[in-house]
């Protein structure tokens, strides 16, 4: 049985493990008031350090909203470098430097998207320190987002960001095992910013909630990525539809939204494919997230397409962190 049926739901099994949950939710207080009070150590940084994470196990969106604001700090002058774990890569060593022609095998694959899209230095480590201390050596940047790490406490932080999905949310809001939270949801109110992934929940967090929304662009091909078409030329036609992401329904639903015909193949998040697995006996059209075409490019062929994204957020939003990351900025003496 899949923990989401368990998670997202009034399910009996949740019931049954909340006493495993109480306990978990009590050991990573104690972590975070331990990093906290010094009892563990926690490195600060010579540049403001970004976080953008979640509370909850699985995909939110974080990966989109980083090369948001990578973008952001470009425009305003500023020299961000990306950190990310590489969930999914293999290196021998670490961290490793992410190119855009990076394998994937090597560094996970949203690394490589964070590459393609940010225009910056991204640098990948199970320990994310690690790759922090590499950029601010090699490419003199003058402030690093954390793509995921809000449980990492082993460095000092300066903004912390959540992002949540605004149809499953916290699910019944239990910490694992019996839920999906990572942490407490009180944690949400000593972060510095909500995201939510479409539609904002007025709660009664102390923290203000942002909306982000997505773009969508032309499908591009992977056999020749120069080729594109409209989504809605595709309308009321029949395609196979893969996604190894967190929350693929998002995916299947913004293809059906535009009248397409879907026959929907799931995997695992962050699943490296084989040939069989995107390759059909009929001549349908195939068609995937970026996050699964990096990792199919090798394999695929002309009737291979993926769907360009881009996230969306109010100009507040950027006003906001611009103006705090200044303020951080004046605090330490940087400028």
């Amino acid at each position: 049985m899949k923990f989401d049926i368990i998670w997202y739901s009034n399910h009996p099994i949740s019931f049954a493990l909340l006493p495993l949950s109480w306990f978990f939710c009590a050991a990573t207080s104690i972590r975070r008031q331990a990093y906290k009070y010094g009892l563990l150590s926690s490195r600060q940084l010579p540049v403001p350090i970004i976080v953008v994470g979640n509370i909850t196990v699985g995909g939110t969106g974080k990966t989109p909203l980083v090369i948001w604001l990578a973008q952001l700090l470009k425009q305003h002058g500023y020299q961000p470098g990306i950190v990310s774990r590489g969930y999914g890569g293999k290196a021998n060593n670490w961290p490793q430097q992410v190119r855009i022609d990076s394998d994937p095998k090597i560094v996970g694959d949203e690394a490589i998207l964070l590459a393609r899209h940010s225009g910056c230095p991204v640098a990948v480590a199970p320990k994310r320190l690690q790759a922090i201390e590499s950029l601010i050596l090699h490419y003199h940047c003058n402030v690093i987002i954390s793509d995921d790490g809000l449980q990492h406490y082993a460095f000092k932080r300066d903004i912390e960001i959540n992002v949540s999905d605004d149809i499953r949310r916290y699910g019944n809001q239990h910490c694992l095992p019996a839920g999906p939270l990572r942490e407490p949801l009180s944690r949400l109110n000593h972060v510095d910013f909500l995201i939510s992934k479409g539609a904002v929940l007025r709660h009664r967090m102390a923290t203000q909630e942002f909306s982000m929304h997505y773009d969508f662009k032309p499908l591009r091909n992977l056999k020749d990525s120069n080729v594109s078409q409209s989504l809605s030329t595709l309308r009321g036609h029949t395609v196979h539809a893969i996604a190894g992401i967190g929350h693929p329904e998002r995916f299947f639903t913004r293809l059906r939204d535009q009248g397409l015909k879907v026959n929907t193949h799931l995997f695992s998040d962050h699943y490296f494919y084989q040939k069989s697995d995107i390759y059909f006996s009929d001549q349908l059209p195939v068609l995937m997230t970026e996050k699964d075409a990096v990792k199919c490019m090798a394999i695929a062929d002309e009737r291979h397409w993926f769907l360009p994204i881009k996230a969306n957020l109010p100009m507040q939003f950027g006003e906001q962190l611009l103006a705090q990351l200044k303020n951080i900025l004046h605090e330490q003496k940087i400028i």
